[in-house]
């Protein structure tokens, strides 16, 4: 029975964005994803997870870099 008073307070807290910021949001992630300016909207939320990564993957290897070369 707790879970059910869960559901209803998590539908009573939740609040609508207005389309108009979704699509701002949109076109932001669209300039900052290389390539991103050509996909669809499915197409670019997979391209910007493996950006991600690719991104985190960088960090790491220039912090290794840095570790080798700091003594």
């Amino acid at each position: 029975m707790a879970s059910c008073k869960n559901l209803r307070l998590q539908k009573s807290t939740r609040r609508e964005v207005p389309r108009k910021v979704v699509v701002k949001k949109f076109q932001k992630l669209r300039r900052l994803v290389p390539g991103g300016h050509q996909l669809r909207p499915d197409q670019l939320f997979l391209q910007t997870a493996d950006y991600i990564l690719h991104l985190k993957f960088k960090v790491n290897i220039l912090e290794a870099i840095l570790k080798l070369h700091d003594p």
